[in-house]
């Protein structure tokens, strides 16, 4: 019978007392403290956008180091109903259906505590419609009962074209549709919409959810109404839904042409381009013409190597100091060699944990991340937008694209002179690998063997190394890239385009 293993699932699920609550380890029993677990909890009718706000939040809570996992009670309930035949599934009088309905919505939130409680998980999305308010009164009951905080997020969408697109591009691919013409899928999941406004109870911020934290997102994004924040994470998460948008654009990311430092494999510093590297950059500006793109901002850091490459584009374009390469502390301007002579223990410390491990007086990744986050923020507000930046600060970002996690990051493959298009679809980006056919030496630096086999049996006081190094001085801004080209010759080869799927091929090693 369907539903059997989820029932078998439901019958080991404990909601004890708060005198039997035992104490997650690493929290005290009592009341709600600042960093105790939360589950949001989304809300709203079928096709507005709920499991990609939820896919997106928690990509980019991720990327900022909170733990965060979606669950899914569609996937608990396909589990459950392995055959979907109709809507009827979905209608309130349908006892049956209503029964295994709510026994997948525990099975889920057993596996939200599992994951709050004791596997170190900060943040669960529960992803389902929840349009009543006795299923929002369950879960903020178990919430309760396991010290969990709350936040809703409803999505609200009466835009006959908004919910028509979602349906045709995500809906129609579903599961449940594996085995049904389109025109048939759309009128089953048009009915199922319906089943499902009959019983729907918005939030209610004057009465009965008026004690409720939550936001609704109105038209993905036209307006927001937010009802008591609780915390830094809820304000975080209601300021990030308040920047993104649907609307279609691409975003190029590529690193600076060759450096004079690249060529003799030097870290850091703020050398100038080599004359290959003056070659991209003009390369570059022939690929953004070609492109023919209205309204592209040009971001660069504040480094010499960054800002000569986008002069070559003869177009306006912004530096931002969050996109300076990563401060590589007391090792800046050294090789690797020079480093592995001079400091063995600190180069063997950051093959051992690349991602954590911080430069002396330097930055690590995980504060890379830190330092990129407007960054981030400020891409998701805007459309097009190319980014002339550096190696690591381009493997950040490539990751919270296309959802890396901090073990991969600091091994994603970014070569110089190739620019990435990433286009955002539906729970994810395309991306596009653009070679534009001048050659470079290869800076990559494959894992380490030592990464491999686990954690660093070396250790460092983090006393010893501050946040971030003082400000090193800066070269002026340059007043052209004509200087910098006159000894640059010949006719540059056409751009050569291939196109790749996510994860980039050799990313990691």
């Amino acid at each position: 019978m369907p539903g059997e293993l989820t029932q078998n699932r439901i019958q080991k699920i404990w909601i004890p007392s708060k005198e039997e609550r035992p104490v997650a380890p690493g929290r005290s029993a009592g009341p709600h403290l600042t960093n105790s677990p939360t589950v949001i909890v989304m809300v709203g009718l079928p096709a507005r956008g709920k499991t990609y706000i939820s896919k997106k939040l928690t990509r980019y809570l991720n990327w900022i180091g909170v733990p965060t996992k979606v669950f899914n009670v569609g996937e608990y309930r396909r589990e459950a109903v392995k055959c979907y035949r109709s809507y009827d599934f979905f209608r309130s009088d349908n006892e049956e259906a209503m029964r295994i309905r709510k026994q997948c919505a525990l099975v889920a939130l057993s596996d939200v505590k599992s994951y709050l409680s004791v596997e170190g998980g900060q943040i669960a999305v529960f992803d389902a419609t929840n349009t009543t308010r006795e299923r929002r009164d369950m879960i903020l009951e178990f919430a309760k009962e396991n010290a969990f905080k709350v936040f809703f997020i409803e999505s609200i969408c009466d835009d006959p074209n908004v919910v028509a697109t979602n349906i045709m591009e995500v809906k129609l691919s579903s599961p449940d549709y594996k085995d049904c013409n389109n025109t048939d899928a759309l009128q089953d999941f048009m009915k199922r919409i319906q089943c499902y406004k009959a019983m729907y109870q918005p939030l209610d911020p004057d009465n009965y959810d008026k004690d409720t934290s939550f936001i609704k997102v109105i038209d993905v994004g036209r307006r927001f109404f937010v009802n008591k924040v609780q915390d830094y994470i809820q304000s975080k998460i209601v300021y990030y839904l308040m920047n993104i948008h649907i609307q279609p654009r691409a975003i190029y990311l590529c690193r600076h042409g060759e450096s004079e430092y690249n060529l003799k494999g030097r870290i850091g510093g703020d050398s100038g381009l080599s004359p290959r590297g003056k070659k991209f950059a003009i390369a570059l500006a022939r690929f953004v013409e070609d492109q023919n793109l209205k309204n592209l901002k040009v971001w660069t850091s504040q480094l010499k190597r960054s800002i000569q490459t986008a002069e070559a584009l003869k177009a306006p374009y912004e530096q931002w100091k969050v996109l300076n390469e990563i401060d590589a502390g007391v090792c800046e301007d050294m090789t690797y060699e020079e480093i592995g002579e001079t400091y063995p223990e600190e180069y063997a410390l950051r093959d051992q944990d690349k991602y954590y491990y911080r430069y002396p007086t330097g930055e690590s990744y995980q504060d890379l991340v830190q330092r990129l986050e407007p960054a981030i923020m400020e891409l998701e507000r805007q459309e097009n937008v190319l980014v002339v930046c550096h190696q690591a600060v381009m493997r950040c970002l490539l990751a919270y694209f296309l959802d890396k996690s901090a073990d991969e990051m600091p091994y994603l493959k970014c070569p110089l002179h190739t620019v990435l298009k990433l286009t955002p679809v539906a729970y994810g980006c395309k991306v596009e690998s653009i070679y534009l056919n001048v050659e470079a030496v290869n800076t990559h630096r494959e894992r380490s063997e030592d990464s491999k086999k686990g954690p660093s049996p070396l250790m460092r006081r983090n006393s010893v190394t501050p946040l971030t190094s003082p400000e090193p001085t800066k070269k002026l801004r340059i007043n052209s890239f004509d200087e910098h080209t006159a000894s640059t010759s010949g006719v540059l080869p056409v751009c050569m385009v291939s196109e790749v799927s996510p994860p980039l091929p050799g990313q990691v090693s």
